[in-house]
């Protein structure tokens, strides 16, 4: 497994907020999403959903950044997702677990199993975002209890002293309320993305992309996000549509098979889905 070691400035940042026994030392920075958020790069992850170990190390392996598991919605089971995440240990993205909720006892499963990313679904009290900065740490910073787990042969027998350090909490706004109290979470330390869930603020408010009211809401979790020096996210259509925003979450594993289908079908006959007499390429031969 690569790791990546922040720049000296930003390293510096990091050391002078660990904790006393590592302040002085250098900390192994091995969550590469980390690494380009610093660098203001834009990252993305594919949505994976399904127990299928290929599926996920297929995802893992095409140039996304992280690894969105689903978790919320889909029946997977910690352990379902323990073997996923094994079977390709030195995939290029980074595991992040969208948990079903922010209990201690699903945030533990999580991290031991080596998911680097707790995706915190419907946060709409600060109770709930303190509660996963809480549990996904391990003291001084949290509560995080040293069990047992594969996070260990994942990440390199610096974990321990480097999980704080790479773990990273994205609190997801889906509703006004969660708006409600949006300068609060944005303002957490620990937390590091916001996570503006655009289908459903839709419809939790009855209103559509482009409606005053829903691009309001949209508006102030942007502006308080980036405002508290955090980064914002946003489905993967709004990496060109929208400025400002930094995590993405793309498609998931069906969305993806049947583009990839279509796009060998169209290389291998341009025509395939053309009806006839169309031109595949301005100047070619009609399609038969």
């Amino acid at each position: 497994m690569k790791r990546v070691i922040f720049p000296a400035l930003s390293l510096a940042l990091i050391v002078s907020l660990a904790p006393p026994e590592l302040q002085g030392q250098s900390v192994p920075i091995f969550n590469t999403v980390k690494t380009k958020l610093e660098n203001g790069e834009q990252v993305v992850g594919g949505t994976v959903s399904s127990p299928d170990q290929d599926l996920y190390c297929a995802v893992a392996n095409s140039g996304f950044d992280f690894t969105w598991i689903e978790m919320q919605h889909s029946p997977l089971t910690y352990a379902e997702v323990a073997r996923m995440i094994w079977a390709c240990p030195d995939a290029e993205a980074i595991p992040f677990i969208r948990i079903p909720a922010p209990t201690e006892g699903d945030i533990q499963k999580a991290t031991d199993i080596g998911a680097l990313g707790i995706i915190v679904p419907m946060v709409d009290s600060m109770d709930e975002v303190r509660d996963a900065v809480t549990y996904a740490h391990y003291p001084p910073m949290g509560k995080r209890s040293q069990g047992g787990g594969q996070y260990g042969a994942l990440w390199g027998r610096d974990y321990r002293r480097a999980a704080n350090e790479n773990i990273m909490i994205v609190a997801m706004i889906e509703q006004p309320s969660g708006v409600e109290i949006i300068e609060e979470v944005a303002g957490l330390d620990g937390v590091d993305v916001v996570f503006v869930a655009s289908s459903d603020l839709g419809s939790f408010t009855g209103r559509r992309q482009g409606h005053p009211e829903y691009e309001r809401l949209v508006t102030r979790v942007k502006d308080a996000t980036l405002g508290a020096g955090k980064v914002v996210g946003g489905p993967m259509a709004w990496m060109t549509d929208r400025e400002g925003y930094g995590f993405f979450q793309g498609p998931g594993t069906g969305a993806l098979i049947r583009t990839g289908a279509r796009i060998s079908l169209e290389g291998a006959d341009p025509c395939r889905f053309l009806p006839s007499g169309a031109t595949p390429v301005a100047g070619e031969d009609p399609c038969p």
